[in-house]
């Protein structure tokens, strides 16, 4: 049976959250799901004659009234990034401010860019400025001094007040980061003129001293947002602290903690293992970022940044009661997409951070950024004392930070700040699709409750009879090896079950890089190994499995191979014949100490005879500075005939990402050590670079798994390195029958 996209995700994906006054979530209607329609890399507004190379961030973002400009913070760079997105779904590049620090928040009113810059020199003496640009002529018309260090930046409704969180933030290396750490912060309102212009010298700052109970004296404020009735929220994150400010008297209105949160089944351990079986009582929320639902209720992103860690969303009345929570989903939800950042996740979990909320006609939603698993989930609210209901999650890039939402023009708009191999992005969503395109691989749940958690799928193999079902190993990114059971009849594709790998009745954890099923039902696997890994080596070695995936088996390379061994080793494997004639094959990522260079091994064992053969594959040269281009699959689909994945380790549209066929027919694999090696000749089977950018984002570094089932489907799938340095995407592709394979 095949469900859809819609079916699945609904049955599965909305399995909610902790509630107060809770109603069950029905799907929402066709039509209303978001899907990423452009990414724009912050490198693409560097100025002329700066290092194109440094870090370019997008960190916070805003859009002009009429929905056609965006502006970013750019603190590496520092400056504000402008965006043409009249056309949205091929954003350009329209101009750079420079500011004199770093910018930490931007808005834009009546045609000017406002921007809360830090010029702090240490923690001590905070010190900042409010930059105000014209748009048109992109001149500095005005710098009013700020006395401290602002944040975060909002207006209140018409443009009347700039409302600036003074943050002067804590030093986190002083002291463990523990607080009160003085000077204390504040919340400056400065008056704007119809034109957008500050009055510097009216600027009047609302104290925030003696409110909290964790640190009276270092408020720590974080972020605020202005209702339509000129109520400011603001978050004291580290004081775990909500105030209500009201911005015309300039003064407090209200006050009170954020509260606690009681989790269960979330993984509290940085161990290598994502598992959901533990609790933690009393967390505290630590909200970051906040947004107004209504003029009496609002949304919090708990990050806990400092002694917290909630994990989750939650929705407040103007009195400070909590109406609902969101609880261990956020986590779940990371965990069934492959998003959950287990690295990274002893304290924080996916990490909410940003928080939007925009009215897309008769819905009001809420779009949450979870930092560390760079997803962005979108709810439904449906009034006061209700639960959200839970719509989608987004890809985001890596470390989403701002959200803003253009609902005029059906859009929303997500900066992620990380820069790293994947650049730092601004990521534009459209609503409108009767189907949202991600995921295109999620898991079912666990017969103990939560789903199945899965990431870093490095190879994969076809079931040699059912159609449709497929395997995949995990890689050293976890403590222990997995095999997961993939349905692809179902959209997306769903993970079924997983086996964890065991070797003498324990748990084991190997460099799982290919895997392959053999006519008995068990499997090979290829660990990739490594000479230089510290403290000890790390072998290549060919693992055999039985179905339950009990290591019978494991095979190292003889001598003559081994010495020659660097850290790109086994990449894949699959195998022809079965029995007596069973032969196994194994992809060599790149060049060894004893191969010509451009040229990788494919190596050839006979567990029969237990003997070794090789023969050279010809790699396409890289064209990228400090690239490199490899094997990261083989899949036989005949008895002398393969294909590899072959592709270099750069993101981008120029990126090189295929799939290569050969054959051995004719040729006889030299022994070990022998000086004459036969080349295989290989043919260009599909550019799969046109298949990476179908989904608007980054093409992806790490295509790693290959596969056809027992129709002739062929199928890919993208390696998200666990979410450790990376985005956390991974892109199942459905090839079909691929022309030319035989």
């Amino acid at each position: 049976m095949r469900m859809s996209r819609i079916s699945v995700s609904v049955a599965i994906g909305v399995a909610c959250a902790t509630l107060v006054h809770a109603a069950p979530p029905k799907a929402p209607a066709a039509g209303s799901y978001f899907n990423r329609i452009a990414t724009f890399e912050a490198h693409r507004n560097v100025p002329v004659g700066r290092n194109v190379s440094k870090k370019s961030v997008a960190e916070i973002v805003a859009v002009s009234a009429d929905g056609m400009l965006l502006a970013y913070t750019d603190g590496e760079q520092m400056g504000i990034g402008l965006i043409d997105i009249r056309n949205p779904a091929q954003p350009k590049a329209a101009g750079f401010l420079p500011v004199e620090g770093e910018p930490t928040s931007v808005v834009i009113a009546h045609g000017k860019v406002l921007a809360a810059v830090n010029s702090s020199k240490d923690f001590v003496q905070p010190t900042g400025h409010l930059a105000v640009f014209d748009i048109a002529s992109r001149k500095l018309l005005a710098n009013c001094p700020m006395f401290g260090q602002p944040d975060s930046i909002a207006l209140d409704k018409g443009a009347r007040h700039a409302v600036i969180v003074m943050e002067n933030e804590r030093d986190e290396k002083f002291n463990k980061g523990a607080i009160p750490q003085l000077p204390g912060g504040n919340v400056t309102i400065v008056p704007l003129s119809a034109t957008g212009l500050p009055d510097c010298t009216r600027s009047h700052p609302v104290g925030l001293g003696g409110l909290a109970e964790v640190a009276p004296d270092d408020a720590e404020p974080e972020l605020v947002k202005v209702n339509a009735k000129g109520i400011a929220v603001v978050t004291l994150q580290e004081n775990n602290h909500i105030v209500l400010i009201d911005v015309a008297k300039r003064q407090v209105i209200k006050h009170f903690s954020a509260g606690t949160v009681d989790l269960k089944e979330v993984d509290l351990k940085r161990d290598g293992i994502i598992n959901p079986t533990e609790s933690a009582k009393g967390l505290l929320r630590e909200p970051d970022a906040v947004a107004w639902l209504d003029n009496n209720r609002f949304v919090t992103a708990n990050e806990g940044d400092y002694k917290g860690g909630s994990r989750s969303i939650s929705i407040f009345n103007t009195e400070g009661k909590v109406e609902w929570d969101s609880g261990n989903f956020l986590d779940h939800e990371a965990m069934r997409l492959g998003h959950y950042p287990e690295g990274r996740s002893a304290a924080k979990g996916n990490e909410p951070e940003g928080v939007e909320v925009g009215v897309f006609g008769k819905d009001t939603l809420i779009f949450v950024g979870s930092e560390r698993s760079s997803l962005v989930t979108v709810w439904r609210d449906r009034g006061a004392g209700k639960a959200p209901e839970y719509v989608q999650a987004l890809p985001a890039g890596s470390g989403p930070e701002g959200l803003t939402a253009i609902p005029q023009r059906g859009l929303l708009v997500v900066a992620s700040e990380n820069d790293g191999a994947a650049r730092s992005s601004v990521m534009i969503y459209q609503q409108g699709a009767a189907v949202p395109a991600y995921p295109t691989l999620m898991s079912s749940d666990t017969p103990a409750g939560p789903p199945i958690p899965w990431g870093a799928i490095s190879g994969t193999t076809a079931d040699r009879k059912q159609p449709g079902r497929l395997f995949a190993v995990t890689d050293s990114v976890y403590a222990t090896t997995r095999i997961l059971e993939i349905d692809a009849n179902f959209t997306p594709a769903l993970i079924t079950n997983a086996l964890t790998v065991s070797k003498d009745g324990k748990p084991v954890g190997y460099d799982g890089e290919g895997i392959a099923q053999r006519a008995d039902g068990g499997f090979w696997v290829a660990s990739e190994g490594d000479p230089d890994k510290k403290p000890a080596a790390l072998p290549n070695l060919l693992l055999r499995l039985n179905a339950k995936a009990e290591v019978q088996e494991e095979i190292a390379l003889p001598e003559a191979l081994a010495r020659h061994a660097t850290r790109f080793g086994f990449e894949g494997v699959t195998t022809t014949g079965t029995g007596d004639q069973e032969v196994v094959w194994l992809a060599v990522q790149r060049e060894w100490k004893d191969d010509p260079k451009g040229f990788a091994k494919i190596l050839r064992y006979t567990p029969a005879t237990k003997t070794w053969g090789v023969l050279h594959y010809p790699l396409d040269a890289t064209k990228a500075e400090g690239g490199w281009v490899g094997l990261s699959e083989i899949t036989a689909v005949g008895p002398d005939s393969f294909v590899v994945v072959e592709r270099d380790n750069q993101f981008g549209d120029q990126a090189f990402k295929t799939l290569h066929a050969f054959s051995v027919a004719g040729l006889t694999a030299a022994a070990p050590g022998d000086a004459k090696v036969p080349v295989v000749a290989k043919r260009l089977l599909r550019n799969l670079v046109p298949d990476l950018q179908k989904p608007n984002g980054y093409v992806l570094d790490k295509v790693e798994s290959f596969a056809v089932d027992s129709t002739g489907q062929a199928f890919a799938i993208t390696d998200n390195d666990g979410v450790d340095g990376s985005n956390g995407e991974t892109q199942f592709l459905r090839l079909g029958v691929l022309p030319g394979l035989k």
